[in-house]
């Protein structure tokens, strides 16, 4: 096998780098500007909200929205590179002289398998504190979250908020994905937020429209105790709202995943979601990886004439059936159905197997 000289892998190199930016720089204006014209469809009867608030909203979400499309972006980027290297004749020179179609690869290979590691341990940590500060603007601004929950190692704090003004929930565990809490304690506040009773209970179970409270004792100011086996409290939670109210898995970084994870089933609730996150996000740089090999799969063979469109189209289509398959794949492991593990590395072990697969059936053609 002939060595590939180190001129030829930086040049490779560079030119994957180069479409790969072009690609980049047009999908992300693109999705900039589509998510600053929808930001200003929802504001436009507010006059609290300026111009700037919106574009500092849309620009903390860009580095989320950017990983998402990753995986695309080194697609399309590799197809471009390949192409265009095939157009100019450089990719039959290349392999006039003995060079494999692996060692060609190579340098867009390791390039790719380096932003997916970047991504993973330096990007991940900033587009989360990014997209958490963007959540804390949307529920400021549009009062996207009325009701919020916050886990610590031996609490859960709930906060409610109805009609009739705020309680504030605290509770020593919770068991059954949050139906049932143990040790509870609400605060109640009235709609001007001053304080109006206290109600103790050994347990609270979530049933449709109330808190059925057992063991109760209910106190307030200037009034004495008074003890109840049961009380219903009226609430408007439902236990998807309360599931719902843990923080996003894009808003908490790669390190700091797995120990929101076991915090929240510490507390009694499923961390499935959280960790399917984790799990996908450790695929990230394998899947960049696969995406080239997909992109080499449509664009290292003869271009004969009328045939680029065609395969232009193949590898867009591959593009968006990972995207309906990895949906597919990961609700089935969300609803247990599959192991969270399998579900987050079937999409890229399976795209990184079909590449494989096409490479060697090409290199043997």
């Amino acid at each position: 096998m002939i060595q590939v000289p180190s001129t030829l892998s930086l040049y490779l190199g560079k030119q994957f780098l180069k479409y790969v930016g072009v690609i980049f720089a047009i999908l992300m204006t693109i999705v900039f500007l589509g998510d600053f014209i929808e930001a200003l469809r929802r504001t436009a009867d507010r006059d609290d909200i300026t111009i700037m608030i919106l574009l500092e909203m849309v620009t903390l979400r860009l580095p989320t929205l950017a990983m998402k499309l990753l995986p695309f972006i080194a697609l399309f980027g590799g197809m471009l590179t390949f192409f265009r290297l095939s157009k100019t004749s450089e990719l039959s020179v290349i392999r006039a002289s003995g060079v494999s179609v692996w060692q060609f690869l190579f340098p867009s290979l390791f390039i790719a398998f380096a932003i997916g590691m970047l991504v993973l341990t330096v990007i991940n940590p900033i587009a989360a504190a990014m997209q958490a500060q963007n959540d804390r603007m949307e529920a400021k601004y549009f009062e996207t979250r009325s009701n919020l929950l916050t886990l610590s190692t031996n609490d859960l704090w709930l906060r409610q908020v109805d009609e009739n003004g705020l309680s504030v929930i605290h509770a020593r565990g919770a068991v059954n994905q949050g139906i049932d809490l143990t040790e509870v304690i609400i605060f109640q506040y009235d709609a001007n937020d001053i304080f109006t009773g206290r109600i103790d209970a050994s347990e609270a179970t979530l049933r449709p429209g109330f808190w059925d409270l057992k063991n109760v004792v209910i106190t307030g100011p200037d009034r004495p105790a008074e003890r109840r086996d049961r009380l219903e409290l009226p609430t408007s939670l439902t236990i998807l709202q309360i599931q719902e109210s843990f923080a996003s898995p894009a808003t908490l970084s790669f390190w700091d995943l797995p120990g929101f994870i076991a915090t929240l089933e510490h507390a009694g609730f499923s961390g499935d979601r959280h960790r399917l996150h984790w799990y996908s996000l450790m695929a990230g740089p394998v899947l960049m990886l696969a995406m080239v090999l997909v992109a080499a799969t449509f664009s290292l063979r003869s271009l004969r004439q009328g045939r680029t469109v065609l395969l232009v189209l193949g590898g867009i289509a591959t593009g968006f059936v990972f995207y309906f398959m990895t949906d597919i794949i990961y609700a089935l492991g969300l609803s247990g159905n599959l192991p969270i593990i399998l579900s987050a590395w079937i999409p890229a072990v399976a795209i990184t197997l079909f590449g494989l697969a096409m490479m060697f059936h090409l290199e043997d053609g």
